[in-house]
Formats: C-alpha cells, structure tokens, sequence
C-alpha cells in the first residue's frame, strides 16, 4: 500500500526541523498513524547529517528482478508439494489402510515417490539457487528488498499458506466429530501444517521486515 502524502511531508518537515526520529514517530503513532506506515516513511529519510532529509534511493524492480521472483515461488511451491506428497507415499506404506489395500500397488508407489524424489531433486536446489541470487541482489541494493513485485509475491504465499492452514484444521475437525481418525490421516495433517506454517511464519516475518523499508 502507497504512503500517505500528508505522512511522508510531515516526517520530512519535522526532519528537517531537527525534530529527533524518535519524537516523530512517537507523535505519529500517538495520532493513530499505523506502526508500519510510520517506520516506512521514517526509512525513507536516510540517517546521514545534513542540513536538509536525505532521501534514500528507490529503485523499480525490472523484468529480470520480477522473473526471479516469480520463479523462486514457483520452486518453493513445487518443493513443497512434493516433499508434502512423498512423506504422504511413506505414511501410506507405514500405515496401510485396510479398506483399500487392493487399490495401491507397489510399482505405483515407486513410481509416485520416484516422481516426488526427480520434483524436489530439481525445483529445491534451484530454489536455493534463486533464493540465494534475490538475496545478493538485496544486499548490494537494499532498496529491491520492499519492491512491489516482492510484496505482492510474499502475500500470496502467506495466503496460500494461511488457507492451507485453515482447510487443514477444519478437516482434522471435520474427522475428529466423525470418529475417523486414524494415525495416517493424524500425520498427514500434521504433515501439512508443518510445511505451510513454516513457510507462512517465514513470509509472515519477511513482511514485517519489509515494513521497516521504502517501497519501490
């Protein structure tokens, strides 16, 4: 979401008065002005003695920078996916369902964890890889860091993951008040919230880092 004009004047005005950081935000947020939206209008002004607010670079992300991104969650959803589906391959050889036994076949298992195994042997190191070059590149420009490609990215994997949250309790419920729970079905929810809620908890806090940053 775009700073508010008034905001970002106010916090350059009281700046350039000499008025300290901390009393302007402290009288931000005392008028009611959201926490975030105050620390990022603050970070627009970088902390360097001048006689005027210095303002940080904004830097627009470019096509490369918005294809790195989209790829990267692209692999982090396919990993995820998959590591999801071969521990479901495991849970199921482990624990059988008696009532369909006759309808999972051996090569059919091997050939559903050999595809799981080639998904993340591919999609989980170029995910590090991608990972790894978003990161570089944020730290030779920290700038990139609250760009809106990143941003928007971000908050659709924290929504995915808070609606695969969501549908995995209200099914653990939805088989808890029928009385069909058994230890497969018990370890596969909880192998799914496993999986989505490290990777919410992990945008959830990227976001609130962001926060703290100038958005492109």
């Amino acid at each position: 979401m775009a700073l508010s004009p008034e905001l970002v004047g106010f916090v350059k005005e009281g700046l350039a008065r000499g008025v300290a950081r901390d009393e302007i935000s402290g009288v931000l947020i005392k008028a009611g002005w959201p926490t975030d939206q105050v620390g990022r209008a603050m970070a627009m002004y970088a902390e360097t003695p001048f006689a005027i607010p210095v303002p940080r670079p904004v830097t627009t992300a470019s096509m490369r920078d918005a294809l790195l991104h989209v790829l990267m969650f692209f692999t982090l959803l396919v990993s995820c996916w998959n590591f999801g589906s071969l521990v479901f391959e495991f849970i199921d050889r482990a624990f059988p369902d008696p009532a369909m036994r006759n309808s999972y076949t051996y090569g059919s298992t091997l050939e559903a964890i050999r595809w799981d195994l080639s998904s993340l042997i591919v999609a989980f190191p170029l995910f590090l890889v991608l990972s790894w070059r978003v990161s570089l590149a944020i730290r030779r420009d920290p700038t990139k860091r609250a760009s809106k490609t990143r941003r928007s990215l971000t908050y659709i994997m924290v929504f995915v993951g808070a609606l695969t949250l969501i549908g995995d309790v209200i099914t653990l419920v939805y088989n808890f008040l029928g009385g069909e729970l058994s230890t497969r079905f018990v370890l596969k929810v909880l192998t799914v919230a496993v999986i989505a809620g490290t990777v919410t908890l992990y945008y959830l806090a990227d976001l609130r880092s962001e926060d703290k940053e100038p958005q492109t």
